[in-house]
């Protein structure tokens, strides 16, 4: 079966146009997915996921505002405001039910989602959930909720591209992390904003509040330690740890990942929960 072309729009968000990148059409398949990217970056790390999605359903990643070629809110964004943003995509296109896919700060916009949008999302795969230390948490925001200060010579850029190799799998290629690179810098002196987002919104509070079914994704990657930690937290679900799989595994492993989110969407429907199928208070 040949991949589905992916398709660029813009639509209009609460903070201005919205940037997407979709495959399928929304009346074709099973649930569409919303696919929600990591910060700083965009939604292009799906390009290829949604191709493969694309041939038998509708799947749609947009660029968070601020980031990619989305419109930039007029100070920093929290959680609940980008995944206000993310509704603005489902209604754009129609879309009454939702499997959602998200990775890093991603996920955490997809918690909100399924938190504020229950009869719309139906089942979530989040790669990553991080349940911080006090220290950890001190030390992520200090070394990246604030801006990076250019540097005549470069070094600062040069330091941001190692990070990006240190954590990919050896033998990912470097034209990925390249990419990757090329996304983050998009968010220009507020590429901070998606940091300040993510930390101010705890997975360790909000995570076990989901009812829907989770797949819980733990590559082996920056965030693997604290994300053993929120095992515990998925009310209903699965967690599953991936050694040897890191950032770029949307492209490395696109056929791997789709199969996940297909065989989780899949189950989501044949065990729908019952009426008294709620989360932890």
């Amino acid at each position: 079966m040949s991949h589905a072309p992916v398709v660029k729009a813009y639509l209009p968000g609460p903070h201005g146009q919205l940037h997407v990148r979709h495959a399928g059409t929304p009346e074709q398949g099973v649930r569409p997915l919303l696919c929600l990217h990591l910060s700083p970056g965009s939604g292009r790390m799906y390009t290829e996921l949604l191709a493969e999605v694309g041939q038998d359903r509708f799947a749609v990643a947009p660029d968070t505002p601020g980031f990619g070629a989305s419109d930039a809110p007029d100070r920093p964004a929290t959680i609940p405001d980008l995944a206000r943003s993310m509704v603005a995509v489902l209604d754009h296109f129609g879309l009454d039910e939702v499997d959602v896919l998200g990775y890093h700060t991603g996920s955490k916009i997809a918690v909100e989602l399924a938190l504020t949008q229950p009869d719309r999302v139906r089942s979530l795969v989040l790669v990553s959930a991080p349940v911080y230390t006090a220290e950890e948490l001190a030390r992520q925001r200090a070394a990246l909720a604030t801006p990076r200060t250019p540097r005549p010579d470069g070094s600062h850029l040069v330091e941001q591209f190692a990070e990006l190799v240190r954590w990919s799998p050896p033998g990912t290629p470097l034209s990925l992390v390249q990419r990757e690179f090329a996304e983050q810098q998009r968010g220009g002196e507020h590429a901070h904003w998606g940091y300040l987002a993510a930390f101010d919104y705890q997975h360790a509070e909000m995570l076990p509040r989901v009812a829907q079914p989770v797949l819980l994704l733990c590559p082996e990657d920056d965030l693997e330690v604290p994300t053993l930690r929120a095992r515990p937290l998925v009310h209903r679900g699965r967690f599953l740890h991936l050694p040897g799989w890191g950032h770029q595994m949307m492209v490395t492993r696109t056929r791997e990942v789709a199969d996940m989110v297909r065989e989780h969407s899949a189950q989501a429907v044949s065990d729908a929960p019952g009426d008294d199928a709620q989360p932890p208070a």
